[in-house]
């Protein structure tokens, strides 16, 4: 008899969505439901046959087991084995975070494979990133599975000391989470509280003369019943930017309520508080002005305005209620309420006047931005002979407001030769007032069964619709556009007694584009198609996961020039993305833990009036890998100090969908070394080891830095 972690494999770990609108999509020989009362992660498991199966599951909310998770409910919004969602899951577990000590949101996802970061360098004003080539870092983030994307310039910045894992789901997902760009999305789950009682402080400084501390505290009362978490942080430091700023401010009560096994309420809340300063693109010898003049300064290619800033505050208040009736029906909503000020002045590099002269912009915003999110979901679970069904029926709606004005004036120019900031900025006019407001509202429908006890079927429909308006305040006037779409998903897979599921699947989703053709018709949504198959490993010997996916993205009704009215557009674009992505999540019990990814990409504007189809899309590599592996000494004179060390290459790219100016790629060196002792600490972190200099993307009118070297000194102690 041996006993392993099965973490969720089991048929009782499904949940499911549906509504009674959409149940064409959900019926096929299947109907609903499954399993026990209790959470999955809480079950103890036992297969039948010769080996007796424990199973402790881990918590789908919780950090993972080293650097491996199985389990999620970002794939599905339920309680659900990755192998088993028919689409691309990657998780970044809470010990990959600590060991790599990421600056940003966007640094956490470095060796995630799909994942194309740091696009835009060292600018830190949002979490930006490319799933699978579609550019939605600002429009694809979420939290806690409730939406949390840029509005205008407000971008709800996340702090990874606050995040327990980070999970993407790639590809279209219409389905579950309504409008959303055709590479995925990115879900942050917060650190929530746990029922017992944990200390954690640090203190660290690194690079540009930051100083950083922060706890991470928690208990919980006698009964069990009452647990509380305290989440703090605070930085005071810079970039490679001179003059410039990278603060932070954070603070992150939570609460859970837990009166019996079937009922729950967690309230999740945060108020943050950053000044940062914005980068510029820069021009570029030989790629946006003449060679001849030389490089600019490296002087100069760091150095600003004292005009720069960028200062948001921002907080969120929400909770995540559950209750279960009985075996066969259980509740969930989710709500959060985020708002966010920002103040935000930027002297930006805009293009060359002349051969020797750059344009220089004064651009400002002032502006308040708030988020409601609300999601609704019954949860139904039986078994009917030899199918076992969970069927979730959901309902969400979210708004999305920002009330500011924008001020803009191109008033500036700079000397390539004898490049300086010595002059006073003044206040530009607003050209942009006025308050835009984003409606959402989606009944969705999801079922997921298993079949025979080995077939893996998945079905689901979303039917969104979507309200934009706008009240200038300058034109005094109001427009308003209405969107409707319907989304579908299909997904098939096998699950082996040996940990293999291989799968396929079709899913779809939308983006909406604000505006008219030249006739007045009102744009209709940009939409996504998806066709992906693959195979997922869990290997029942060691605590590893493995996946290989190759998939075919269709996007159609892209924006595009009018070719018989050249200030406007028509909606016959095209794009293609197709590729392959491999990934390897390993934590051995020698103390040996790695993950690594690649991914091919084969990106293409299929049809367009711009004179650009048949390239490829700007900032698109077509290959991407990343290794990285630590290693902790296990037993011995050196017991537990730890080594970890990486790799992350970027290939080649285009600055611009006309492919006229290349982008080179670049391979950077990342490293960490760490010595726990008792209750004690000591880390430091390096990342870009040898400073290597490069572009992180460039446009038309320039190029942006990637970040260099940063090193990073902490001590941590835990109780």
């Amino acid at each position: 008899m041996m006993a392993r972690s099965i973490h969720q494999s089991e048929p009782a770990s499904r949940g499911f969505s549906g509504t009674a609108r959409l149940s064409a999509w959900l019926l096929s020989g299947t109907m609903l439901a499954v399993s026990g009362a209790s959470p999955i992660w809480a079950q103890e498991v036992t297969e039948l046959g010769e080996i007796t199966v424990t199973n402790e599951g881990q918590d789908p909310f919780g950090p993972g087991d080293g650097y491996v998770a199985d389990a999620t409910t970002t794939g599905s919004k339920t309680v659900t084995p990755i192998r088993e969602i028919p689409l691309s899951v990657s998780v970044v577990t809470r010990q990959q975070i600590d060991d790599r000590q990421p600056a940003q949101l966007e640094d956490a996802l470095s060796y995630t494979p799909g994942v194309t970061t740091s696009i835009w360098g060292v600018d830190d004003r949002f979490d930006q990133f490319l799933l699978r080539g579609f550019d939605v870092g600002t429009a694809g983030i979420f939290r806690d599975g409730l939406s949390q994307k840029v509005i205008d310039f407000s971008g709800f910045k996340i702090e990874p000391y606050a995040v327990e894992r980070v999970e993407v789901l790639k590809g279209p997902v219409g389905v579950l989470y309504g409008e959303n760009d055709a590479g995925g999305l990115v879900n942050v789950i917060t650190k929530r509280p746990v029922f017992d009682t944990f200390y954690e402080g640090f203190a660290s400084y690194g690079s540009f003369n930051t100083f950083e501390g922060g706890f991470d505290v928690g208990t919980a009362n006698e009964d069990q019943t009452v647990a509380v978490r305290l989440t703090g942080l605070a930085r005071d430091g810079a970039t490679e930017i001179d003059s410039s700023e990278n603060d932070r401010l954070l603070l992150a009560p939570a609460l859970t309520w837990q009166p019996t096994s079937d009922t729950s309420l967690t309230v999740l809340t945060n108020i943050q508080v950053d000044k940062l300063t914005p980068n510029n693109f820069l021009p570029v010898a030989g790629k946006n002005y003449p060679a001849s003049v030389g490089e600019l300064p490296e002087s100069f290619v760091y150095s600003q305005s004292d005009y720069n800033h960028f200062n948001a505050n921002h907080g969120g208040l929400g909770y995540e209620f559950e209750h279960r009736f009985n075996a066969a029906f259980q509740v969930r909503q989710n709500l959060r309420f985020s708002a966010q000020e920002t103040d935000y002045h930027h002297l930006y590099y805009n293009g060359m006047a002349n051969n020797t002269t750059m344009n220089y912009v004064a651009f400002t915003v002032d502006e308040n931005a708030t988020i409601f999110n609300v999601d609704n979901q019954l949860q139904y679970e039986a078994d009917f002979g030899p199918v076992e069904n969970t069927l979730l029926t959901g309902v969400d709606y979210s708004r999305h407001q920002v009330d500011g004005n924008k001020r803009y004036e191109q008033a500036y120019t700079v000397s390539v030769l004898d490049p300086n900031f010595n002059f006073d900025v003044t206040e530009p006019p607003i050209y942009q007032d006025g308050v835009q407001t984003i409606d959402r509202v989606g009944i969705y429908a999801q079922n997921q069964a298993r079949i025979f006890d080995r077939w893996l079927l998945t079905l689901g429909g979303r039917q969104s619709w979507v309200r934009n308006t706008y009240d200038d305040r300058l034109a005094n006037d109001d427009t308003r556009q209405d969107d409707q779409i319907f989304s579908g998903m299909a997904g098939l897979g096998y699950d082996f007694d040996n940990g293999i599921t291989p799968y396929v699947s079709y899913s779809e989703s939308f983006v909406t584009n604000v505006g008219s053709t030249f006739d007045g018709s009102l744009f209709k949504p940009s939409e996504a198609g998806q066709v992906e198959a693959g195979i997922k490993y869990q290997p029942t010997f060691f605590n590893g996961f493995f996946s290989v996916a190759v998939f075919d993205i269709t996007k159609t009704n892209v924006l595009t020039t009018d070719p018989n009215n050249a200030n406007f557009q028509v909606q016959t674009g095209e794009v293609n993305h197709r590729g392959i992505e491999l990934e390897g999540n390993v934590s051995l019990g020698n103390g040996l833990s790695l993950t690594t990814g690649y991914t091919y990409l084969d990106a293409k504007i299929t049809k367009s009036n711009d004179g650009d189809e048949g390239n490829r899309p700007a900032r698109v590599p077509e290959h991407q890998a990343s290794l990285w592996a630590n290693y902790k000494i296990p037993e011995g004179a050196l017991e537990g100090l730890s080594l970890g060390a990486g790799v992350r290459y970027i290939g080649d790219s285009y600055a611009d969908n006309a492919n006229a100016i290349p982008v080179d790629g670049y391979t950077l060196f990342d490293s960490a070394v760490r010595y726990e002792r008792n209750n004690y600490e000591l880390s430091l972190n390096v990342s870009n080891v040898f400073d290597e200099d490069y572009y992180a993307t460039c446009s038309t009118s320039g190029c942006i830095r990637g970040e260099g070297r940063v090193i990073k000194g902490m001590f941590t102690a835990k109780f």
